[in-house]
């Protein structure tokens, strides 16, 4: 077997790309309802963001959209001509996008039998979300289809709300290492919904065959998610050795560093201070979810939306951070305007496995030439804009469906039709 890498598959943003609002608690969501979205210059976007990280060494995967509209959930729900607008705009969602939320996952150093691990997320705290993870386990079992290196999981019951891998972090000194899984929560009552629940996260530890003296289960700052961090990796983001997070992400923040370091000693924290930069204005840059990884030459980079750079408390924060010759050493800043406005940052696109390249389908696994068909299909396929009352009519669902079709013919992928 080759050596195991980190693989980042993003998702690839959907041709029905919109701006319904439907996420309570997603501020910028919400602040966003009823724009004009501009689903080809999202997915564009998306794609630039994979090239980048190909220029920088990295092993590149994707996932693919879901198929869109859900006439299905559309049937299960009678939606007729009186029925509220959200519920249209459920079965449009382009939402499986944010593949930090498609499944969480355990390497196969960490799990009892040597497998990798993928439990999809059951996300049943919100309707449009809800309905994805059959699908997307679908796909996975198609990427990962080789049962002698990976295990697909069903989604735990939906009694408890599991939200995937942006509320999940893994400790280790490298990533073919053992390492320590971190599963973060919220809890009830508050005004926005805790979407991560404890037992859920219990029960992907055990699904995934890890050892209870490797795990390590976190409260998330009950302030944190009020001021919109509906996910940890809004406020969080680890690699390797590495945690780095707001001073406000955790319910206790020193118990939090205690509890990891109990178990993984070489911890190390990069915290960042409420008074140089408000967790307001982390949520709002979205300066935590962002890809931190590590570069061929072992250095270990950050890689954060343009808003970031916009930001003088954010900026000038991961300046000081640089000249103070800490173990991040660069910050890349990248173009997802499109994916921001709905709420969902470089983190947020993208899904973390372990794992052999080789062991993956090839056909989810990208390269120069593969994305140069991608993106040739979403300048011709993808629909330049969509206004709101577009969503739920025939002339765009017959686009969508083309467009989705099409990019599944230039990839070989007919079976996910």
């Amino acid at each position: 077997m080759n050596k195991l890498v980190e693989i980042n598959f993003d998702g690839i943003v959907g041709p029905s790309h919109n701006y319904a609002g439907l996420s309570l608690g997603n501020i910028a969501s919400a602040s966003h309802k009823g724009n004009a979205s501009y689903p080809r210059a999202a997915a564009l976007q998306g794609i630039a963001k994979m090239r980048g990280n190909l220029e920088r060494g990295l092993v590149q995967g994707f996932l693919l959209p879901l198929p869109r509209p859900n006439f299905g959930l559309l049937r299960d729900l009678a939606v007729g001509d009186e029925t509220n607008p959200a519920l249209v705009a459920a079965a449009w969602s382009a939402s499986s996008m944010w593949t930090a939320n498609a499944a969480t996952v355990s390497p196969a150093p960490d799990t009892g039998d040597g497998r990798c691990h993928l439990t999809p997320a059951n996300l049943v705290t919100m309707l449009h979300r809800g309905q994805e993870w059959r699908d997307t386990q679908a796909q996975l079992k198609i990427a990962f289809g080789d049962q002698r290196h990976f295990a697909v999981h069903d989604a735990v019951p939906s009694s408890f709300g599991d939200e995937g891998a942006a509320n999940h972090m893994r400790f280790c000194n490298s990533h073919d290492a053992p390492g320590v899984e971190v599963f973060v929560y919220g809890r009830p009552g508050g005004r926005f919904p805790a979407r991560q629940h404890e037992q859920a996260s219990r029960a992907v530890a055990r699904l995934h065959g890890l050892e209870p003296r490797r795990c390590v289960f976190i409260e998330q700052n009950p302030a944190a998610i009020e001021a919109g961090a509906f996910h940890n990796d809004v406020v969080a983001v680890a690699n390797e050795k590495v945690l780095f997070t707001h001073d406000q992400a955790f319910a206790d923040q020193i118990d939090a560093y205690e509890a990891i370091r109990a178990v993984f000693p070489d911890l190390h924290v990069v915290e960042v201070p409420e008074s140089q930069v408000t967790l307001e204005e982390a949520i709002r840059t979205y300066l935590f979810n962002a890809q931190l990884v590590t570069l061929p030459t072992g250095e270990m980079a950050l890689v954060v939306p343009s808003e970031c750079q916009e930001s003088a408390s954010v900026w000038s924060w991961c300046e000081r951070m640089l000249a103070s010759n800490g173990p991040i050493r660069h910050v890349i800043p990248v173009d997802v305007r499109q994916s921001m406005a709905n709420g969902g940052g470089p983190a947020c696109l993208r899904l973390r496995v372990v794992a052999d390249p080789a062991t993956v389908d090839a056909r989810f696994m990208l390269d120069e030439a593969k994305a140069e068909r991608i993106e040739a299909v979403i300048a011709q396929m993808w629909p330049e804009t969509i206004q709101p009352d577009e969503i739920g009519t025939e002339a765009l669902a017959a686009k969508v469906i083309e467009a989705r079709e099409a990019l599944l013919a230039v990839l070989s992928l007919d079976e996910l039709a």
